[in-house]
């Protein structure tokens, strides 16, 4: 029988749900279990895929093409669970199936409700993960108890355990231990609200995890644990990390977790824990030989959150080679004012970002002719890479004004554009829906020999995931092919190029998908691994 352990957070938001399920998820894998994550988000948006990463950081890409929060890029990265499009869930998407099923007479004429029509709809999707095979099933709820936006999603989670049985499921409340600094003390009355507030609704917590900058003493633990109606033992300190955020499974099971929730939900095939893997990681991280300097370009750049996947990979990649990774983050709009070049130039390497929508491309560009200039290992992800081509056509085949559709209609040399605009290859033409975007991942063929594909282990071909509208304009493949710069990689059809790469540059590689989606901190993605040794050498 599949188990359900439900994660819901307290007092404050960003206190690191998705960071602590995730870990939860790593801990259970490592004792041979079969686990699925779910993020349950209390937004009315029906599509993550057009959040603000001003607002919400970036927007994660799945493999079937699913657009989502950012916390399914932890779930992948500490665990081997497959995710798909139902592991992500807006109350936006929840409503519109509840709407469509109600116009669709599913609901015989009755009174749509929220109680039981949304709940029930919730229930499905939670449901839908476990069964055969399935161990454990873990559903982060979004947002702050107390928030009027999630009470449907308590409600259902509260009414599961009816439908499944209370001794399948588990209730995990994450909150925070604030530390007056002025007094020396920790305050636990915002937690004794918050879990009082979680017992109004109907929920009891099996265990609290308690988010403090200082140590908790047992008889902290144990007043928490009286005033919360909850065993001492089921109290576990998570103490804000020093160094890495891949310390916090190990600091969770320095407290049992993992044994605390293998005991509360009787998991018979539960093995020992394996966790060598994790202190190597750790221990590489704590010791680097290493240090190297990367600027990452991008419009959001200042914000923390917004190129989450691609800082990930760099550590990654960094403690592979024991390595600290210190992330320049320049604003591309700083660029263009000169403000960045002597910081661009001293740079161990450069990342030149994706983006969606508006963007300060010109910039972009103009770090592209930086780096290339002065021969400073470079990767272009997404954006970055139609940017390397518009700056390479521009710079070195004097195609003046080129250019992407995307912010100039009327170039006269439109390098990138539409799927549906100026498509030929010489021996097929083709048309797409105007303005149709490809999400989602996709057979990468590399060309051989090509730097990409040395850095793939030679490999023929490889599978990534790609989100954008617009491509490479095939019209020029043929001034590509006879230039310094050569396409590295295509599609599998060989109608779309995926890559462009300059063999005499120390390390110029551009590509259409996002590499950093398939990057772990076991498991460096080969792109990452390859930008940083180029950097080393410098």
């Amino acid at each position: 029988m599949t188990k359900y352990i439900f994660v819901t957070g307290g007092v404050v938001s960003s206190l690191g749900k998705g960071l602590t399920s995730a870990s939860i998820g790593m801990l259970l894998e490592h004792r041979g279990l079969t686990v699925r994550l779910q993020k349950l988000d209390p937004y009315l948006n029906v599509d993550p895929g057009l959040f603000s990463p001003a607002q919400h950081g970036e927007v994660y890409v799945l493999d079937d093409g699913s657009t989502t929060d950012l916390d399914l890029g932890h779930y992948e990265r500490f665990t081997n669970t497959p995710l798909t499009w139902n592991s992500s869930w807006t109350t936006g998407q929840i409503y519109q199936r509840v709407f469509e099923k109600e116009r669709r007479g599913e609901y015989q004429g009755t009174t749509v409700q929220v109680i039981p029509h949304v709940t029930n709809e919730i229930k499905q999707c939670i449901g839908r993960l476990g069964g055969h095979g399935i161990d454990v099933v873990i559903i982060e709820i979004g947002g702050t108890v107390g928030d009027i936006e999630s009470l449907p999603h308590m409600e259902a989670i509260r009414q599961f355990p009816l439908d499944v049985g209370k001794e399948n499921c588990l209730y995990i409340h994450l909150t925070l231990i604030p530390f007056l600094k002025a007094a020396r003390e920790l305050k636990t009355k915002p937690t004794q609200h918050s879990v009082g507030q979680l017992r109004q609704i109907g929920i009891q917590p099996d265990i609290l995890i308690c988010r403090t900058e200082v140590p908790l003493s047992h008889d902290e633990r144990a007043k928490i644990g009286l005033f919360c109606n909850i065993d001492t033992e089921a109290v576990i300190e998570e103490k804000d990390k020093d160094f890495s955020i891949y310390e916090v499974p190990i600091r969770l099971n320095d407290h049992k977790l993992d044994q605390l929730i293998v005991d509360k939900l009787r998991i018979r095939d539960a093995g020992l824990l394996e966790l060598d893997d994790w202190y190597e990681l750790l221990e590489r991280i704590r010791n680097p030989v290493h240090e190297i300097t990367v600027a990452v370009v991008g419009e959001y750049a200042e914000m923390h959150d917004a190129y989450k996947s691609t800082c990930e990979a760099l550590d990654h990649a960094g403690i592979a080679h024991r390595a600290r990774i210190r992330v320049l983050r320049i604003p591309s709009r700083r660029v263009l004012q000169n403000e960045t070049h002597q910081e661009l130039r001293k740079a161990d390497a450069v990342i030149v970002t994706g983006s969606f929508g508006e963007s300060e491309i010109e910039g972009k560009i103009e770090t592209v002719r930086i780096v290339r200039e002065n021969n400073i290992p470079f990767l272009g992800i997404g954006l970055g890479m139609q940017c390397a081509v518009i700056e390479f056509a521009r710079n070195v085949l004097n195609l003046k004004g080129a250019n992407s559709t995307e912010y100039d209609k009327n170039t006269l040399h439109p390098v990138i554009c539409l799927r549906d605009e100026h498509r030929f290859d010489g021996q097929h033409s083709f048309t797409l829906r105007e303005g149709s975007q490809k999400t989602g991942a996709d057979t990468v063929v590399f060309q051989l020999p090509s730097r990409i594909s040395d850095a793939y282990g030679n490999r023929p071909l490889t599978s990534e995931r790609f989100r954008h509208c617009y491509e490479f304009n095939n019209r020029y493949r043929d001034q590509w092919e006879h230039s310094a710069m050569k396409i590295s990689a295509q599609s599998a059809d060989g109608l779309w190029v995926q890559a462009v790469e300059l063999p005499k540059h120390r390390w110029f590689e551009a590509v259409q998908f996002y590499p950093e989606f398939k990057s772990q901190p076991t498991k460096p993605h080969p792109l990452f691994a390859s930008l940083f040794a180029a950097a080393v050498k410098k």
